[in-house]
């Protein structure tokens, strides 16, 4: 946001270099980004003077050119070559003297130098407009009015204005600092705290008058919740023409580009007081003014010249026929104000800030007014802007205000009332702030003290202020004039102490990314939007009101769709082997309550390991993924997992994993239907688990530790022939159930098929780990478990051993 030093001048009246002023500003947190010098003309017509041509001859050595006396002033005249054909004698002209260094209108610069041309000595140059960058024209040069006096400085005939603008780097919450007078708001606070002598002055609005009401255009709101406050009057007579050069100024010296006198009044008071304003050709308006919203897809040409599909819930200012403004946006192209306008409907309005933003995005618009609008203007300047423009126009383009202020308002909420506690605001800050310059900040502040006692300090805060509403948005304020670098340097008095829990949501999200991490996975962050295409079987679809494409309407509702993005992302960039995980939130809909579950996700995809010369063989994907989620569910306490195998759009092969019958997610093989419509060439394994019942079960029974035995352990082998369908998970309970006193653990160590077996058949290698804590077990103790397993094996599943 560009602020014109001149202009912060007319509020607030200052001795105050540039530079202390944007300390200041910045220290109250209006973050002065850079300054810049601004001149109403560039260069400022420094070292040019009116002269007066007191000879005119021509030049002996050229026909083009002739030899000039020019009359500086002050009993200096100077011989100048000219070229112009107008140059005559008796003329006063525009010199610039030697030294002086032109910018002109076509971006270049000169240095006039004392020189000889075609042997004449010539000691300046008498000046077209567009060598002094006044206009564009170089038929000639320019001719004074006659009655100038010779060596009176260019600069002051031309009204040239200096001038600094402050870039500020607005924060979104500082909806009262977009404009000039909100700037000069908070400067007055921190000379009020500091005791820097300063005059205060606001805009007038007392000479506002209603001539006659000749020209009376009603206003009508129909739709008060996106529109609370509704205020117009009709300005006629008047003459649309170039602005006075003081306006154009304050307008290019903040980057904007006058138009004309009525249109650069509106933008002045926007900038100067922060409310919008529209002006409207009031021969164009057709009966009343109604402020509304239009059907779906009506058609509405703006002043950018381009045609609009109005949706209906954009609110529009029209009259009795047809749309004239996209309200709080943009104008009209067939109602704005042109050369030929000679009367003129004024609107000044509040419009509801989400209304607006949500407007403002469906049209992809982002203009001066929508901006202050989507983040709240001050709702009681409303009329005072009305009037200020009002006055402004009559002075500048002439006219009579022929119509009362037509007023639409609904009751304004009442100001937020706020009691601060004083232990509050020095635990907060670490220290204590006299009650004395509380009392100024909130003062300067313009915020209203209703009482003070021992215990705090109760306070009503005005309107303008939409961003204070709790109590630490009013130490904000504070702080922001006291100065946080006057905060005392120390040490923190607060000590945390938070409560330890093993199923905290954190330490247990921690706990398995750092598994994770350990065996190789790399964490990935991904978008909560994507394309519709990309929905899932999750409750209802959550889809965006306005989205930024179709690719981002719809609120995920897995993260398959993600993970497998990010794996076609990098196999197209060469990276074949990945292994990742996501923790991330899923959306849905159910019976219109918006659900939201976590999930996380594991992927592999290509190599286990990097190739190395001493790796014989590389594990089973499928098995070693398999081991990591039983390894990372084990961490946080869920052992004895269970794993059947079930169909899944997903997947090609898929296994539920559950924990005492109750669901945690799925593990399997992606079909190769989905892959290819990432453009995925490879197998991608994925597990899709229900986090928030992993959480909820993990450390469902109490930690428990053992001292180490002293007693070794025994390992027996079994190799066992059995039927196909027969799976490791029913032998390991089947063993477990037979002896629970010494057997400590079954593994599966061989899995073999095919050659010399029966078909249907296939052979396992089975170990069984024995101990006991209490002796040193015997050969005889071991056998005769070991016969009730082969017993039991034969019995139940047919088993042989080889």
């Amino acid at each position: 946001m560009k602020i014109s030093y001149n202009w912060l001048q007319q509020f607030l009246t200052t001795e105050l270099p540039i530079e202390e002023i944007s300390v200041l500003l910045t220290d109250l947190g209006l973050e002065v980004e850079g300054t810049h010098h601004f001149e109403s003309i560039k260069g400022g017509l420094k070292g040019v003077l009116v002269g007066e041509v007191l000879s005119c001859e021509q030049h002996p050595n050229a026909d083009r050119l002739k030899k000039t006396e020019v009359n500086l002033g002050n009993d200096e005249i100077v011989p100048i070559v000219c070229g112009a054909p107008n140059v005559a004698k008796g003329q006063k002209v525009l010199v610039a003297t030697v030294g002086t260094t032109l910018s002109m209108s076509d971006g270049t610069s000169l240095k006039i130098n004392k020189s000889k041309i075609r042997g004449e000595v010539s000691m300046g140059m008498i000046c077209a407009e567009d060598e002094l960058g006044l206009g564009e024209s170089h038929d000639g040069i320019m001719v004074l009015d006659e009655t100038l006096e010779p060596g009176t400085e260019a600069a002051s005939l031309f009204e040239v204005e200096e001038d600094y603008v402050f870039e500020i780097g607005l924060t979104p919450n500082r909806a009262d600092a977009m404009s000039h007078m909100g700037v000069a708001r908070d400067l007055k606070a921190i000379c009020m705290l500091k005791n820097i002598p300063f005059e205060w002055t606001l805009p007038e609005t007392t000479s506002f008058n209603i001539d006659n009401n000749q020209s009376t255009i009603n206003v009508d709101v129909k739709n008060g919740d996106k529109c609370s406050q509704y205020y117009g009057l009709t300005i006629s007579g008047i003459t649309v023409a170039p602005s006075p050069t003081w306006l154009q100024n304050r307008l290019k010296a903040i980057g904007i580009g006058p138009k004309n006198n009525v249109v650069d009044v509106t933008n002045y008071v926007l900038h100067e007081l922060g409310q919008p304003l529209h002006a409207f050709d009031a021969q164009k308006i057709d009966g009343d003014i109604l402020v509304k919203t239009c059907s779906d897809k009506t058609s509405f040409t703006t002043l950018d010249g381009n045609k609009r599909e109005l949706h209906h819930e954009d609110l529009m200012i029209c009259d009795s026929q047809k749309p004239l403004c996209i309200a709080g946006i943009f104008g009209g192209l067939d109602s704005g104000v042109t050369e030929q306008t000679t009367s003129l409907f004024l609107e000044s309005a509040y419009f509801d800030p989400v209304s607006i933003r949500k407007t403002a995005k469906r049209h992809g618009l982002n203009t001066d007014a929508s901006f202050r609008f989507e983040r709240g203007i001050d709702p009681e300047i409303g009329i005072t802007a009305l009037k200020r423009a009002a006055i402004l126009i009559k002075k500048i383009a002439g006219g009579e205000i022929t119509s009362e202020i037509q007023d639409f308002s609904k009751p304004l909420e009442e100001p937020s009332q706020i009691f601060l506690g004083l232990d509050v605001l020095e635990q907060t800050i670490g220290q204590t702030i006299q009650q004395k310059d509380l009392n100024t900040i909130l003062n300067a502040l313009e915020i209203n003290i209703n009482n003070v006692s021992e215990t705090g300090i109760g306070m009503t805060i005005p309107r303008y202020r939409v961003d204070v509403n709790r109590p630490a948005d009013v130490i904000e304020e504070i702080l922001r004039v006291y100065g946080y670098n006057n905060l005392e340097d120390k040490p923190l008095k607060y000590e945390a102490n938070p409560p330890y829990s093993w199923k905290d949501p954190h330490k247990l999200e921690a706990t398995v990314a750092q598994k994770l991490i350990g065996h190789g996975y790399i964490e990935t962050i991904n978008n909560s939007l994507t394309s519709p295409e990309f929905s899932a079987d999750f409750h209802a679809p959550i889809t965006l009101l306005n989205p930024l494409g179709k690719e981002l309407s719809l609120m995920r509702q897995s993260l398959v769709f993600n993970a497998l993005e990010v794996v076609s992302f990098n196999l197209n960039r060469q990276n074949k082997n990945l292994k990742i995980f996501e923790f991330g939130a899923i959306y849905g809909k159910k019976n219109d309550t918006f659900v939201e579950a976590k999930r996380l996700s594991i992927t592999l995809v290509g190599n286990v390991f990097e190739s190395h010369w001493d790796m014989a063989k590389a594990p089973n994907k499928f098995f070693y993924g398999k081991g990591v989620i039983q390894d990372i569910l084990e961490s946080i306490g869920l052992l004895d997992l269970e794993w059947q195998a079930l169909p899944h759009p997903h997947f090609d092969e898929a296994f539920e994993i559950s924990y005492r019958k109750k669901h945690l997610g799925v593990f399997g093989l992606i079909s190769k239907k989905l892959i290819d419509s990432f453009g995925i060439d490879q197998e991608v394994y994925m597990a899709d688990l229900n986090w928030g019942d992993l959480i909820e079960l993990s450390y469902s029974e109490p930690l428990k530790y053992n001292e180490v035995s002293k007693f070794p352990l025994v390992r027996r082998d079994f190799a066992l022939l059995i039927d196909d369908n027969v799976h490791f998970e029913v032998l390991k309970e089947t063993a477990l159930k037979t002896d629970r006193k010494i057997l400590k653990e079954v593994r599966l160590f061989d899995v073999y098929q095919g050659k010399n077996l029966e078909k249907g058949k296939k052979s396992y290698g089975l170990s069984f780990t024995f101990q006991d804590n209490a002796k040193t077990l015997t050969d005889k103790q071991v056998d005769k478990v070991m016969d009730k397993l082969k017993q039991n094996f034969e019995k139940e599943f047919g088993a042989q051993l080889r």
